[in-house]
């Protein structure tokens, strides 16, 4: 099956950052549109401050007609024949024309019009005091209007270095729009002073809780339902005892009551993927055939699949995927079709095989009807869907060093080709780095952050990158240091120093659109680190908050619940115990008092393109949807936060949805609205349905520069192969001591000396026990006198 390829479509619903709902500003207020009703003639065939624009294969005209709205003159645009491309009047790209705007502030836009197509939008550019004239987003489509009509509508806040901006009506269709007094209105904008409801620490920085009830199971995988409960995916819980025993576990938490179900598991899907299909169903691929064997095999990813669905609370058995995938990438595209590339096969080579689940077939599609590239792409890849239907592997993985080239790239399904992109940061230890796409989803762009490398084990680092998906030859660029919070590598919390970051890092998106990082460690499965911090994508600033109280490093997540709160989970260092402590992080924005509510929901069934209304208690910034989380090991590239451009009635609120479902596949969405303090309301769930709705007309009208000049090295698919090579050592761990549980690292951290007895006082300071010896070989020389044990006194007074 060949994947649809789309354009960078930006349409209805594009960026859109604090759309702020205050009362509006009475009519006295200035218009600061020259000429806003056509009346006064310009020195061509255009009146005085407007302009011709539009682009692509049309027939059009340009009509200053007499047909007005009021006084004598209105604009008519009309399509008689359409290939593609728009064509609309604009205020004139002047100084003397365009619009003064200020940074941060809003606008209320607003016109009068009539129109015999629905293919319109109401287009905005800015002017970049650096970069010149750029497009900046649609907010709005027209609908059909045979009578004069009034459409307004309140702009996103204006970017930093915007000094002008532009705006008219798109006409994308066959047909046309008359349009007629303008008015552009800044925005006032007094917020009403929050109300700390905690003490001045929490309402500053959060509060961390421990809840008293303790997750039953050893998850790993964390998955936020449709329902409003979070699926815990343990499988065998990296536990060999319990998987010789066949003891496979799940549990689904409710937080409403703060308590879990223990759900029987039919497979050990310790380290599978999982993603919400469009009808909020959970695919959950592969997992774990075997556990490694000293001096043999490594781990080995079975081929199964299995569907969850929240309603029954039960796994039903897909059709077998084509190869196995033992930490597999798992990404939803704009169709409702998952892609899913790499992990480790049956026979623990890495598997170099993609797959495509169809939506319409319910099934995973046969090898030969999926693009092969033959690419080894590693052990969860980070594959982030762009807003024109490629994939960007982000750089971000699991165990060991990175793919070769740069560490990231731009995959292009249809091409069937893989483009390198430069930037990223020493990228070799950027494993179990978290990666985002940051708020708005219409921004693309991406956030990297933290990482290590379990083979060489060096101190994880503070680095952050952010790429602009939308520049023409896109890039990574150095972003500000993570802030460095306390590590404990035995002796208690110190200060971390130098370059000490952080692997195993949660990254959440956060409703009032921003990012809070969590979690992690300074070491392979070792020395946990103790810091939590608040990134603004608007300011690219870290902003230190609490911490979680609670060791979060391998093996745990970390997800925003429907409340507005990020629940975290798990913890399994070396030494093979498991934190079954789970902490609720209460960001500052819920202790600023009152929170807005959604009242009514007039429709939970959406469609791209619609216009749906919501009512709300009182004013609100801005509306937003978020795909719910799919967590594990750092992972989850399908965390989005796709703005809802607004129109505002009293309480009344009509949300734009935006027409490209690459930006928004298809699925359940945690609807928040949020007031001008950052405050979110409790989420609604609403269903965005299918790209059925989108009509053939839409796609190409917001056709923008968006990396289409990629200058990095491209790769075309290579020779069928049936895999690649991984060491068995792939996650880190030396099997030649003790249980299979427990990890003895193939590399000790730099601080420990190469001797037996600094290794061995490292792992009795990491309480790892008693560690039997499996076979003959002792690499690590922990056995000095032969007997078996390791680390033995004996083995001590040997040097």
């Amino acid at each position: 099956m060949k994947l649809r390829r789309r354009t960078a479509l930006l349409g209805v619903g594009a960026l859109t950052a604090g759309l702020l709902l205050i009362t509006p500003q009475p009519a006295s207020a200035a218009n600061l549109i020259q000429n806003p009703g056509f009346e006064t003639a310009g020195t061509g065939d255009m009146p005085f401050c407007w302009e011709k624009s539009g682009w692509g294969d049309n027939d059009f005209t340009f009509t200053t007609t007499s047909d007005a709205h009021s006084g004598s003159k209105a604009m008519k645009v009309e399509l008689t024949r359409r290939a593609d491309g728009d064509r609309k009047a604009l205020i004139t790209e002047s100084t003397a024309c365009a619009p003064v705007v200020t940074a941060g502030k809003q606008y209320d836009l607003s016109l009068w019009y009539k129109s015999t197509t629905p293919d319109t939008a109401l287009t905005l550019f800015r002017h970049d005091t650096t970069a010149g004239w750029q497009y900046w987003t649609d907010l709005k489509t027209l609908e059909l209007a045979g009578s004069w009509t009034e459409a307004s509508v309140r702009t996103p806040e204006v970017p930093t270095g915007t000094d002008r901006i532009t705006w008219g009506v798109s006409v994308y269709g066959t047909g046309s729009a008359t349009t007629d007094d303008y008015t552009m209105e800044q925005v006032a904008d007094p917020v009403p002073v929050p109300q700390c409801t905690g003490t001045a620490e929490q309402c500053a920085n959060g509060r961390w809780d421990v809840l008293p009830t303790q997750n039953p199971v050893r998850s790993m995988h964390s998955v936020v339902l449709n329902n409003g409960k979070v699926l815990l995916i343990a499988g065998s819980g990296n536990s060999e005892e319990q998987f010789n025993a066949g003891t496979f576990t799940s549990a689904v938490y409710d937080p409403v009551n703060g308590t879990y179900k223990v759900i029987p598991t039919p497979k050990d899907m310790f380290c599978s993927g999982h993603v919400q299909l469009q009808d909020g169903r959970v695919l959950v691929m592969s997992g774990n055939k075997a556990y490694p064997v000293a001096g043999g095999h490594g781990y080995e990813g079975f081929k199964d699949s299995y569907v969850f669905d929240p309603v029954t609370e039960t796994y039903s058995k897909t059709n077998d995927m084509n190869d196995g995938h033992w930490y597999p990438s798992a990404t939803i595209l704009g169709n409702g079709d998952v892609i899913s590339f790499g992990g480790l096969r049956e026979d623990s080579t890495g598997s170099v095989t993609a797959e495509l689940w169809s939506d319409a077939e319910q099934k995973w599609l046969e090898l030969w009807k999926v693009n092969q590239t033959w690419s080894y792409w590693g052990l969860y890849p980070s594959m982030i869907l762009m807003q024109d239907g490629r994939l960007f592997y982000s750089g971000s993985h699991v165990f060991g060093n990175n793919i070769p080239g740069t560490g990231s790239a731009i995959y292009d399904y249809d091409a069937n080709t893989i483009t390198q992109v430069p930037g990223l940061q020493n990228k070799d230890e950027r494993d179990q780095s978290a990666s985002v796409l940051l708020p708005p989803a219409q921004d693309q762009k991406v956030l990297t952050i933290g990482g290590g490398n379990i083979d060489s084990n060096p101190d994880a680092n503070r680095l952050t990158d952010v790429i602009d998906l939308k520049q023409a030859g896109p890039s990574y660029v150095a972003g500000p240091p993570l802030p460095q919070g306390t590590v404990d590598v035995g002796n208690g919390k110190q200060a971390q120093t130098g370059n000490q970051g952080k692997m195993y890092v949660s990254a959440v998106l956060l409703p009032d659109g921003k990012v809070l990082e969590t979690g992690g460690a300074l070491h392979n499965r070792a020395d946990p680190v103790y810091e939590s911090s608040i990134y603004d994508p608007d300011t690219n600033t870290f902003d230190p908050v609490a911490a979680d109280p609670e060791a979060r490093g391998y093996h745990s997540s970390a997800f925003l619940l429907p409340d507005g709160r990020v629940m975290t989970t798990g913890d399994n260092p070396g030494n093979g115990t498991w934190n079954h402590n789970v902490s609720i992080y209460t960001p500052p924005y819920l202790l600023k008092g009152a929170r807005p509510a959604i009242t009514s929901v007039i429709d939970t069934e959406w469609t791209y393109g619609d216009t749906q209304r919501i009512t709300v208690d009182r004013p609100i910034a801005k509306a937003e949807l978020i795909r719910p989380a799919a967590v594990t090991h750092s992972s989850d590239p399908n965390q989005r936060f796709v703005d809802l451009p607004l129109s505002v009635d009293g309480d009344n609120v009509d949300l734009n949805v935006t027409s490209n479902p690459d930006l928004a596949p298809p699925g359940w969405y945690m609807l928040f609205a949020v007031d001008a303090n950052g405050v979110p309301s409790v989420a609604k769930w609403v269903h965005l349905q299918g790209p059925s709705a989108l009509s053939a007309t839409d796609a190409s009208a917001h056709v923008h520069s968006f990396a289409d000049s990629l200058e990095g090295k491209v790769t075309k698919p290579g020779k069928k192969r049936a895999s690649q090579k991984v060491p068995v050592t792939v996650s880190g761990c030396d099997r030649h001591y003790g249980s299979i549980n427990v990890c003895v690292p193939t590399d000790f951290p730099p601080t420990v000396k190469a001797t037996t007895k600094a290794r061995c006082d490292w792992l009795r300071k990491n309480d790892y026990g008693r560690l039997k010896v499996n076979g003959k070989d002792d690499p690590l020389r922990l056995d000095r006198n032969g007997d078996g044990i390791a680390c033995g006194k004996a083995d001590l007074r040997k040097r």
